[in-house]
Parts: C-alpha cells; structure tokens; sequence
C-alpha cells in the first residue's frame, strides 16, 4: 500500500487537500470519488510533483510543461465544424483501442485545416512532454473553451475519456444543428430584403428618371404616388458635395451599425440587447427556447460527465451565450452553494418555462438531474426545430408579397399618369 498526496473538490467546488492509502493510483482515484471528492491532482508520496496526475485513458500524465507551439500557426480560431469533426474523430480513434498520443498524431497528418493542424500538432507534443490533455487543451482557449476543457479533465479523472469526447461530439452535433436551424430562418428574408431593395435603387436611378421627364411637360398634375416616386428619385439621383444622397444612406447606415456594436459591447448594451431578443414577437419565443436548450444541454452534458455541480454551473453560465440566462444562472450557483435546491432561483428568475421547472424538481428529487436535463434539451430542440420551420412557411409568402407590393408600387406610380394622359387624350 502506497500513500497518496491528493487535491480535488467537493460537492460544493471547494477545494480540499489530504493522503489517501491505496494499492494504486486508480484505486486512490476510486476511493476518493466514493467519498463524494472529485480529485484533480493525485501525486505519490515521495514522488513530487514528477507524480502522475488522475488517470485519463490512454493518455500520458504528469506535471504539466508547457511546450513551445508553431509561431504564426496556433492561437487562431477555427469553425465549430472543424472542431466537431476532430472530437468525433479523437473519439473514435481512442474508443478502437488507440492510444492517445497516437490518435493525435493520425489526426494532424490527416487535417486540412492549418490552425487546427498546428494546434493538433502542440497538443502531441504537450502530452508526449508530460501534460495531461485537459491541460494542453486549456492553451489554446480560442478553440477549446472552458467546456471542452473541463469535460475532458472529467473524463481523464474518471478513465473515460473516450465516452466523454463522444458526449462532446453529440453536443456540437445537436448545438450546430440548432444554429443552422436559426440561421436558415433568417437568411430567407434578408436575401428577398436585399433584393427588394436592390431592385427599387436600379428603378429610382434609371427607370424613374425617364418617366419624369415625359410627364415634365404635363398640363395635369400628377398623382400623389407619383409625385412621391419622382421624389425618392430626386433624392437618390441629387449630388451635395458630390456625393450621391445614395452613398450618403449608406454611409449612415454603416456608423449607425458602428455605433450600435459599440454600445452592444458594453456590459448595460449587452444586458439590454439580449433582453430585447427575448421579448421580440414571434423571434423572441425561438430565442428562450434555444437559450433554454442550450443551458439544458451543457448542464446535463457535464454533470453526466463527473464535472461538479457548481462547477459546472459556473461553465453553463460561461457559455450560456445571453446575459439574461448567464444573470439567472449565477443565482442558480449562488443558491446551490448555499446548500438549497437548483429549482427555487429557477422558478424565480421569470427566464425559465414552467415545463422546465417541474422536470428539473422531478429530476432533482428522484436523482436524476442530468437525465432529466437532457431530455429537456431535446423537447426544447423539437420545439426550436417546428418553431423555425413554421416561421419559414409563414416568412416565404410574406416576403414576396412585400416585394411585388413594392415593385408594383413604383410600376403603378409610372403608369398612373400615363394612363391618366392617354383617357384625357381619347376624351378630347
């Protein structure tokens, strides 16, 4: 029997320290998870720190020596896609049986991407130096966020890495799919908004123009359409400080996206702004419901993990995406670490549906919260899904009907008169 020098963490994510007697390090590791501790450095007495760290599958552990990365290479960010990829990838490899360092090393010759390849690349030569994964991870922050990162750590301290990577690959999986879902629904309308005004800045420019001058001459007096068409054409063709008015919109319209993002940045700007996405109609009900996925999601993902609960709050928290969720979220870890339940800051924060409330009490009280977490991620998934595709069925005939009313507003405008001079004609 051997001791062993131990740091971990409690139920509440306070940090302890202790010796544990254990025939091996994997037994030490067992023996403080049954008492309730997550440890998070395990060292053999007499060792030093030269001591292995908790075991993770297949990787190679120790005292973390940060190695020198590619310059120039690393340090960029990458698409969530490419980093789906390469966890779905990692997982399957380790989950064949192949070490660690290994399936890193396969994975850099095969990955087309440079940043990722770069970083892949340091990843290997951290652990081969002697850093467990989670810690080479948490170098490169821009890529692998606190998420990644302290999953992984479970993973390592539990000897399931590979379940782990897999778990992660389902959520970025599920996460992009949920984006793309949003993201679709919105490009519809911007493309047919493009257009439309494109369309009516081709006709005030060279269409309108020509029409003004047949009826410029006209002894009657044009309609009210009419006159206001000639006008926007006027205001779009006139030339102040030989700058087309045009440009000028333009131009504005760039300052005040400027402006807007630097009031978006700020803590006040952010918090309003998201509140705002929360309340719009129609848009406002997609948003809580992916935001509530979301938190659904990383929470039960990491708990089902071995992350600790407050831990793992303060993560969901982190990643929550909106400062209204992140806000009722730091209640929620405030609560727990005062020893009360997840539900009562829940149901006080007016964010969550009542659905939620009741699944998340049920969960708690039969000990099955991340279960339970999970699938309210997956009803609120379904819900975001019919939600964006009825949203879709309504926008499509909606933004063509706004395009051809305004189309068919310049037209009449042109024509009106036109049919206005030649009856006047026929009467005469």
């Amino acid at each position: 029997m051997a001791n062993f020098q131990y740091s971990a963490l409690d139920a509440k994510g306070e940090q302890t320290t202790g010796t544990v007697s254990a025939a091996s390090e994997t037994e030490a590791v067992q023996q403080l998870r049954a008492k309730g501790l997550y440890p998070t450095q395990i060292n053999e007495e007499g060792k030093g720190a030269k001591g292995k760290s908790a075991p993770a599958k297949s990787a190679v552990k120790g005292k973390a020596k940060a190695k020198p990365t590619a310059k120039g290479r690393t340090g960029g960010s990458i698409k969530p896609k490419s980093l789906m990829i390469f966890t779905r990838q990692l997982a399957t490899l380790i989950d064949s049986g192949l070490p660690l360092l290994r399936s890193l090393t396969v994975l850099e010759k095969q990955e087309p991407n440079p940043v990722l390849k770069a970083t892949v690349s340091a990843l290997a030569e951290n652990v081969q130096g002697g850093s467990t994964f989670s810690e080479s991870l948490a170098q490169h922050p821009k890529i692998f966020n606190k998420l990644y990162v302290n999953m992984v750590k479970a993973g390592e301290l539990g000897g399931v890495l590979e379940v782990v990577l897999n778990r992660l690959a389902e959520y970025q999986e599920k996460a992009q799919k949920l984006k793309n879902k949003i993201v679709s629904a919105m490009v519809y309308p911007v493309i047919v908004m493009f257009i439309a005004v494109a369309i009516l800045v081709f006709l005030m420019i060279f269409i309108v123009p020509k029409f003004r001058e047949m009826f410029s001459n006209a002894d009657s007096e044009l309609p009210l359409i009419s006159k206001i068409v000639f006008g926007m054409s006027e205001f779009f063709l006139a030339n102040p400080l030989y700058v087309p008015n045009v440009v000028f919109v333009f131009i504005m319209f760039g300052i005040g996206v400027f402006l807007f993002n630097i009031w978006g940045s700020t803590s006040g700007g952010r918090k309003a702004i998201d509140h705002m996405k929360l309340k719009m109609p129609i848009l406002g009900d997609i948003q809580r419901k992916s935001a509530v996925s979301r938190f659904s999601r990383t929470l039960g993902t990491l708990v089902t993990s071995g992350v600790p609960i407050l831990q793992a709050l303060n993560i969901t928290r982190d990643t929550a995406g909106n400062v209204v969720i992140s806000e009722a979220i730091e209640k929620v870890h405030e609560a727990v670490k005062e020893g009360e339940t997840i539900v009562t800051p829940l149901q006080a924060s007016g964010v969550f549906p009542n659905m939620v409330i009741s699944m998340v009490d049920v969960g708690e009280e039969t000990g099955q919260l991340p279960e339970m977490l999970l699938k309210v991620a997956d009803v609120y998934d379904d819900e975001v899904d019919n939600a964006v595709t009825a949203l879709t069925s309504i926008l499509e005939p909606i933004m063509i009907v706004i395009l051809a009313l305004i189309v068919g507003a310049v037209v009449f405008a042109l024509f009106l008169p036109l049919i206005k001079m030649i009856s006047t004609m026929g009467n005469q």
